[in-house]
């Protein structure tokens, strides 16, 4: 099928995921896009270049999708879950509703709303916010409770911690329904004709073959193959379907509750 183009005469320009948690949707996309140009980052700085025009589709947070009005969906490929999901973590220093301080991963700005929704449905807490780069660790900040996406939060850290939270078991649990993290968006003007049909046979590939992406991809984020496929084949949904659809709708209503509250050290959207 022929892919569309970003324009006349231009490659579109698609931005994955370079964790392990986006390996079955990405890991046969650059055979099955070959025309495409593909840029692997973090979740939040694809939204950014997204939303600068310097990418055309992108894996981002979903609630940078709920921020851009304009952007559209263009697959029901999606990172999500619909329990425990285990590499997105809440790490407490005391007990979590005892918590005043909290430091953000840099990584992803829906996991930072998803804590804080369910700090405030559950304790009432606002908790002073900061960011943990990308390049830190928990060692490197004081905050009474650490947030910690992707790889580095399946390797939880061994200390110093007396409660964490798997973000997504809270979640499913609170709500009853599934939670998403990241999906396809195009930015306005795009034209993605067979896009769904890529991204979707990307998907339903890596799928399918989550053994051998398991078995390729162990060693390079410190897991045993039998974790990494447990993580790949238990812990992650990636089909945005009707259950799907509500929960981000929920999370939407909630996300637009909490960034009304005058939170103490509140982070600016951008």
């Amino acid at each position: 099928m022929e892919m569309a183009t970003a324009s006349r005469g231009t490659r579109l320009r698609i931005g994955a995921v370079s964790y392990l948690n986006t390996k079955p949707l990405v890991y046969r996309l650059p055979a099955l896009a070959s025309d495409a140009q593909l840029v692997f980052d973090v979740p939040s700085r694809l939204a950014d270049d997204l939303h600068a025009g310097q990418l055309d589709i992108a894996l981002i947070p979903s609630i940078e999708y709920l921020r851009h009005p304009g952007y559209a969906i263009v697959s029901n490929a999606c990172i999500g879950c619909r329990g425990p999901v285990l590499s997105v973590k809440l790490f407490g220093r005391k007990p979590l509703r005892k918590i005043r301080s909290l430091a953000l991963d840099e990584g992803s700005r829906t996991s930072h709303l998803l804590a804080r929704i369910l700090l405030w449905e559950r304790y009432r807490l606002q908790p002073r916010l900061e960011l943990l780069p990308i390049d830190r660790g928990p060692e490197d900040t004081a905050a009474d409770a650490v947030l910690l996406i992707g790889d580095r939060a399946i390797r939880s850290p061994s200390q110093g911690f007396v409660e964490f939270w798997d973000l997504g078991d809270q979640w499913c649990r609170w709500s009853k329904l599934p939670f998403v993290f990241a999906m396809w968006v195009a930015r306005p003007g795009i034209d993605v004709a067979g896009m769904d049909d890529i991204l979707g046979r990307a998907r339903d590939w890596g799928v399918a073959h989550v053994e051998e992406i398991a078995r390729a991809e162990a060693a390079a984020v410190g897991l045993s193959y039998e974790q990494t496929l447990a993580y790949l084949r238990d812990n992650l949904h990636f089909y945005f379907n009707g259950r799907e659809q509500r929960g981000l709708e929920l999370f939407s209503q909630l996300a637009q509750k909490i960034e009304s509250l005058p939170a103490e050290g509140k982070l600016p959207v951008r």
